[in-house]
């Protein structure tokens, strides 16, 4: 009788990748607000296009959409509508508390991403 090995898990991690339209405000949501650190960034032409953002053992990549030139994209409707990305943690009062110290709130969160 012979033993198989059992085979190395490859896939380590699913990282959401968000295509935004404004990634300073998406920045303000996810670092300001949230408490996201950029662990890696794509610059070019002077301008922030990429970044890597990680909270704890969560991450998730935005990249700005150019509105023209041969590299542009416009979606064809509203942009994440039907996306919802849940964070699991073993405190989320502590997050929320952590966040409000900040000076965030449900409005201000809104209007960092420039949707309040």
């Amino acid at each position: 009788m012979s033993v198989q090995a059992k085979p190395q898990v490859n896939v380590k991690q699913a990282v959401p990748f968000f295509v935004v339209s404004d990634i300073q405000a998406s920045l303000r949501f996810y670092v300001d607000g949230l408490g996201f650190e950029m662990k890696n960034k794509w610059i070019d032409d002077g301008k922030l296009r990429w970044c890597w953002l990680e909270l704890g053992q969560a991450a998730l990549m935005l990249q700005e959409f150019r509105k023209e030139g041969h590299d542009s994209w416009l979606p064809s409707g509203k942009v994440g509508e039907g996306v919802s990305i849940c964070f699991m943690c073993e405190d989320a009062l502590a997050i929320y508390r952590e966040i409000t110290s900040r000076g965030f709130n449900r409005r201000g969160l809104l209007l960092a991403t420039g949707f309040g």
